[in-house]
């Protein structure tokens, strides 16, 4: 009988800050590439596109936050936090600097259909800063181990403003492949601005591919969510086959303090990966 004793899932485990990149004008969205202190906890921390983990500062609390990174960056994690005007630990989180260490707990959550996504075409749709897991799964598809596994994969992401788009070294590297189409757009372009302006849901029925053989991952605030469900399903796609995150909702990331349920289902154990057929049904219950 083994006399391991059982590992406590609330305890954090250390990460060194590695990089901070301010990602946006507005300096209140930061990337943050974290290392494990421990390789065992490295070793340990095995994740899948569209999980969270549990950030936390000493003395400021814990906060979810989507990994942005891929399975496939070893050694690394890598979050995009947002900083709120009221929020205790993404503020504690921004005043940190390089070489400082903060805790990490997890993977929580479920994941996208990565399996189920092999040898179709894969349409992205992410607006805002709620694009960091797609990041995971688009990083995760376009790997050279990877690539050949999908079939057509067509990216569409939306900001407010070209100055809030995230990743933009990332995007101009994924515009010039020839094995991904990319679909840039903000609501509203500056005097510099060249690309496509409008907003996400009138931009995926101008320019989403077909929904034969392919399957739909769309994450952002719920009002673009929203508004881009009716198009997508006017172009075909069925609602199990119309994939979305609930992040938002999560707080202890376990199923213990209740605040993410929907009637019986706790989202960061069911979820927050849920299809659009999964979410009518929350939304029909009494």
């Amino acid at each position: 009988m083994s006399t391991k004793p059982l590992e406590n899932p609330y305890i954090p485990k250390p990460v060194t800050i590695e990089k901070i990149t301010i990602e946006n004008e507005a300096k209140d969205l930061k990337s943050f590439r974290l290392r494990f202190v421990n390789k065992e906890d490295e070793k340990a921390f095995t994740y899948k596109c569209g999980q969270f983990a549990m950030i936390s500062v000493a003395g400021a609390g814990e906060c979810p936050i989507g990994i942005a990174s891929s399975p496939l960056d070893e050694g690394i994690l890598e979050f995009t936090i947002k900083r709120y005007p009221t929020g205790v630990v993404t503020t504690a989180l921004h005043n940190l600097e390089e070489g400082d260490i903060i805790g990490v707990r997890g993977p929580c959550g479920n994941s996208y259909p990565m399996a189920g996504m092999e040898n179709k075409n894969v349409v992205i749709v992410g607006g805002g800063f709620a694009f960091t897991t797609l990041r995971s799964t688009i990083r995760y598809m376009l790997h050279e181990k990877n690539r050949s596994k999908f079939k057509n994969i067509t990216i569409i992401y939306g900001a407010r403003s070209p100055g809030e788009l995230l990743y933009k070294q990332e995007l101009e590297e994924w515009e010039k492949r020839n094995d991904v189409e990319i679909f840039i757009t903000v609501d509203k372009g500056d005097e510099n601005w060249k690309g496509r302006e409008g907003f996400v849901p009138a931009v995926v029925k101008q320019v989403a591919p077909g929904s034969e053989n392919a399957i739909i991952l769309i994450c952002g605030p719920p009002i673009m969510l929203k508004f881009t469900w009716p198009p997508v399903l006017e172009l075909g796609f069925t609602p199990d086959n119309i994939i979305t995150s609930l992040e938002r909702r999560m707080s202890c990331g376990i199923g213990k303090c209740g605040r993410c349920n929907i009637g019986a289902m706790y989202v960061c154990k069911h979820g927050p990966v849920l299809s659009y057929e999964q979410i009518q049904e929350l939304s029909e219950r009494p």
